[in-house]
């Protein structure tokens, strides 16, 4: 798949909504970023660094802000399932869209060095 728009067309409509939703978040935040599908899901670089990655699946949301990413937001992010660099959003739980347009803007100073 190689645009975005298709991939999020893929899941079911409450699904596609959040997706949107968090899309729209980083081309709010980051308008120039370059949006683009790596590793199968939407991915965004600024700078040419990569910026954020986000992905559906069958019961949850991933959210990729490379390591130092979810490091800073370590305690925010401690109630939901992590692995390196990575985390999970429930579906049947709201969907923090504060803490990740609190992340995205974290990615963006780091990635322009600030």
């Amino acid at each position: 798949m190689k645009d975005v728009t298709a991939y999020i067309g893929q899941f079911p409509a409450e699904v596609q909504e959040i997706l949107r939703q968090i899309r729209s978040i980083i081309i709010e935040l980051a308008p120039y970023a370059e949006e683009s599908i790596s590793y199968g899901m939407p991915a965004y670089k600024l700078n040419k660094k990569p910026l954020v990655y986000y992905a559906g699946y069958k019961k949850h949301i991933g959210f990729y802000a490379t390591p130092q990413g979810h490091e800073a937001f370590a305690e925010e992010l401690s109630k939901y399932k992590q692995g390196k660099g990575s985390v999970q959003f429930p579906l049947d739980s709201a969907i923090p869209y504060d803490l990740i347009k609190r992340m995205v803007s974290f990615r963006i100073a780091q990635n322009q060095g600030l």
